[in-house]
């Protein structure tokens, strides 16, 4: 109350922060953790994939690595990250900020470039790359064609 009095004259609202009611926390927890049943479908997925090394995926190759890119790119900055899963399920997981004014596909770009060069410095020669953006693809691929100088030069790089 005392801060509401001295920070009316200034035609600014204070309100005091509300406690998190201990049964909507409770109820927070229980909707989101897994049930028993759950995890052990979980694990046996995973064990089962480790035991026969096989992927998530059904067309690729058991000895094939996979690469993740996703990028991102607003008003406030552009950020990005990758992950590589060894043949074995090891995760390498990295996060990239990137700091130069860069649209999502530039973004994007950039991720693909830093996975592959950590692939590439961990001596993996075989990995499929998954992105999320069509337009990526389509030029990596020689469906489309990069227009934008910045775009022809990271296509190119890749």
């Amino acid at each position: 109350m005392k801060c509401a009095i001295e920070l009316s004259p200034y035609n600014l609202l204070y309100r005091p922060k509300t406690a998190i009611k201990a049964q909507a926390l409770a109820d927070f927890v229980a909707e989101f953790t897994p049930s028993a049943e759950e995890e052990k479908l979980v694990n046996k997925k995973k064990e089962s994939s480790r035991a026969y090394k096989t992927s998530t995926e059904p067309n690729q190759p058991r000895d094939m690595s996979q690469l993740r890119v996703a990028g991102a790119s607003n008003q406030k900055g552009a950020g990005a990250g990758f992950v590589i899963i060894t043949p074995d399920g090891t995760l390498l997981e990295q996060a990239i900020t990137v700091v130069f004014l860069a649209s999502n596909n530039e973004v994007e770009y950039e991720a693909l470039l830093a996975g592959s060069r950590l692939a590439n410095e961990l001596s993996i020669k075989k990995f499929a790359i998954y992105l999320d953006s069509q337009l990526i693809t389509s030029q990596a691929s020689g469906e489309y064609m990069a227009k934008h100088p910045r775009m022809i030069l990271c296509l190119d790089k890749v």
